[in-house]
């Protein structure tokens, strides 16, 4: 299966300034069309799982802004609703396709909330009870918002993974879990990725394990711990495109093309990888190329 890249490198494509505490998601309140383009970018793209713009999609975030519980609930249950509307155009558009595209509800950790970088690093300084608080009811609210699946995207500490485990098991929607790594064996606050993975090995509502937001040249040993520590999960991977993100001023370096992007994907496919894509920095053509290179 073929995931989407970045939605917000996308928006930030179509000339949406993004540049906030509240990133992609802010586009929900003011400029919702832009995010049903997006989408329908990835889906031309070849992407047959679409996320949707709630990855730093927070009661806490949009409280930052004024906004109150309710309407932040309504926003969040919005941006399902988006996705379902660039899934219907697309498919009346295209009536030969015979497969749905599934929407995935992101769901990014603790760190991406706070704006700051954390979860890059992990190390937020606070307690499993802060952290269940903040995951309880953004789950329960996409658990029952229609999406297909629900993405817990960039966990970056044991200590979240564990978190995520018992709620994850109070929900009916299936899941996923991806980590972000920052090497081929450890989440970026130092912990092995083997270990956080194996916790989800069994797991009744988790049908899958994965790596984003990572350097791509990580991936092929990071599946090969991913598959032995839980053999029963399907793997996913969708790195970064590899370029360099600084924190201080919201820039990267370095360039990446698309097509060594999908000879990278290929890569992945061979260690193991049921269902591939990309995160930050990998547009519509890198998903294309992916495409085409694995079809």
């Amino acid at each position: 299966m073929i995931l989407d890249g970045g939605l917000a490198t996308q928006l930030e494509a179509q000339g949406c300034d993004i540049g906030n505490v509240l990133w992609s998601a802010s586009l929900l309140q003011t400029n919702p069309a832009a995010i049903v383009a997006a989408t329908r970018a990835y889906l031309d793209a070849g992407a047959e799982c679409i996320a949707t713009a709630s990855y730093q999609a927070s009661r806490e975030g949009f409280a930052t802004t004024g906004l109150s519980t309710t309407k932040a609930d309504e926003l969040m249950l919005l941006s399902v609703q988006l996705a379902e509307r660039a899934r219907d155009e697309y498919l009346e558009e295209n009536p030969g396709v015979d497969f749905v595209p599934l929407i995935a509800a992101s769901i990014g950790p603790f760190g991406a909330m706070l704006h700051d970088g954390s979860e890059y690093k992990g190390n937020y300084g606070v307690s499993a009870e802060v952290l269940r608080d903040f995951h309880e009811s953004r789950l329960q609210l996409f658990d029952r918002s229609g999406a297909d699946v629900l993405a817990l995207e960039t966990i970056p500490s044991r200590l979240e993974a564990e978190v995520l485990v018992d709620l994850l098991e109070e929900c009916s929607t299936p899941s996923w879990v991806s980590f972000s790594c920052s090497d081929g064996a450890h989440v970026v606050n130092g912990s092995p990725v083997a270990d956080v993975a194996a916790m989800f090995a069994d797991h009744p509502t988790v049908v899958a394990v994965g790596i984003n937001c990572t350097p791509p040249q990580f991936v092929p040993e990071l599946l090969k711990r991913l598959r032995t520590a839980a053999p029963d999960k399907v793997a996913i991977a969708y790195p970064n495109s590899g370029e360099t993100y600084r924190v201080e001023d919201n820039s990267w370096s370095g360039t990446v093309t698309p097509g060594d992007c999908a000879a990278a994907a290929q890569k992945w496919v061979a260690a193991g990888a049921k269902v591939v894509g990309g995160c930050c920095r990998m547009g519509p053509e890198h998903i294309r190329a992916i495409r085409d290179a694995l079809r």
